[in-house]
């Protein structure tokens, strides 16, 4: 493991462990959203009323995770029953198919605070926002129901009905201090069959149904109802999800915990991914072999016994050094070169004089040269110029 990934790993941890402390520190808030879906726990969800429904229609009720369009189709000769439609939306496929049903002789609960208006005018009325109040009430109008009403104190969405056709009954009011009280339940003749529209759902969420005394209200609305078969359509927003994460998404620790794993493997993915240079050779540099040149020169010389032309040779390059470097003419070995020689190099003339001798043996051609008198020469001429 090297160095940068525990420089990541620990980076990781440290931020596993901070979102841990805030999760654990945070204060729950509460979800006001007006979200009417079936598993929600939240005030506004409707968790009670799909667990209480069951008692409620006397185990005839049947939820519908499909649209009416599709239902009916493949359920042409489905008897008369009760349809039962909270805050969902519906294609106009699908109205006509429950309007069809209606007016053979099922009756139909709708429960929304808007309908699309070609399916409220053929029903029978117009609706609009008939309040801006922060709370009221709502009650129904039949006299064996007239002490049955429910408080709405929070955030009520004002509906109600500006308009509806004569032979439309009103069942049930929306009442306030300061304005008259406006219509909010109807129930409508269509063909056999009956509309029951209420356009406030929010007495079926949780927070309200929870609130003692609004269970009666609850259950006088749906009395309406004949004891018979009821189909619940809640295919637009309650249909559960087949996503395989969806446990995960669904827990907030996990959630957050899920998207951190994916934020860290992208940032290891990032750091880890960037090129890397490759690994460069170490080409070791030309090395300066003239000195094993010069040796291996040497021992041919030396093998081959031509002491003579070996002195020649060192006398040459010895005077080109003096040359070069002393600046001494060394076109005549006499008592003056030997002077100068002697003068710069500093050596003793004893020694200047018999390196002399030897170097003109060397140059000539017709001396007795012995490997003796090579290697004092060298010896010579090496301790006077380090060649």
């Amino acid at each position: 493991m090297n160095k940068t990934f525990k420089i990541y790993a620990l980076i990781f941890i440290i931020i596993m462990v901070i979102l841990a402390l805030l999760e654990v520190n945070k204060k729950e808030v509460t979800d006001w959203r007006k979200n009417f879906d079936v598993d929600e726990k939240s005030p506004f969800g409707l968790f009670v009323f799909n667990h209480e429904s069951k008692d409620l229609f006397k185990e005839k009720l049947k939820k519908v995770d499909v649209s009416a369009y599709e239902f009916y189709n493949q359920n042409k000769n489905k008897p008369v029953h009760n349809i039962l439609v909270v805050e969902s939306e519906i294609d106009m496929e699908s109205w006509k198919k429950i309007m069809d049903q209606v007016s053979r002789g099922s009756d139909a609960m709708i429960i929304a605070s808007q309908l699309p208006k070609p399916i409220s005018d053929g029903i029978g009325y117009y609706d609009s926002q008939i309040s801006f109040e922060d709370e009221n009430y709502l009650k129904l109008t039949d006299k064996k129901y007239q002490g049955d009403f429910i408080h709405l104190d929070k955030f009520p969405s004002g509906r109600g009905f500006s308009y509806i056709k004569p032979g439309v009954e009103v069942l049930g009011k929306t009442v306030e201090k300061n304005n008259s009280d406006q219509v909010n339940f109807i129930k409508a003749k269509f063909g056999k069959g009956n509309f029951y529209v209420h356009c406030e759902p929010l007495f079926l969420t949780n927070y309200y149904l929870l609130k003692k005394g609004n269970v009666k209200y609850f259950q006088d609305v749906f009395s309406y109802l004949q004891d018979r078969d009821t189909l619940w359509f809640v295919e637009s927003n309650t249909k559960e999800s087949r996503f395989f994460m969806r446990f995960i998404l669904s827990k907030p620790a996990l959630k957050y915990a899920w998207w951190v794993f994916l934020g860290g493997l992208v940032l290891f993915i990032i750091f880890n991914a960037k090129r890397k240079q490759r690994v460069v050779p170490i080409i070791e540099p030309l090395r300066n072999t003239s000195a094993e040149f010069v040796k291996s020169i040497g021992n041919l010389y030396l093998q081959e016994g031509d002491f003579h032309d070996m002195m020649a040779k060192k006398a040459q390059y010895f005077l080109n050094k003096v040359r070069l470097d002393l600046l001494i003419d060394t076109q005549n070995l006499d008592e003056d070169f030997a002077k100068k020689l002697q003068l710069k190099t500093g050596k003793p003339v004893e020694m200047i004089a018999e390196a002399i001798t030897l170097i003109k043996k060397g140059q000539d051609p017709y001396a007795n040269v012995m490997k003796e008198d090579l290697v004092r020469m060298n010896k010579l001429l090496d301790e006077i110029i380090k060649i």
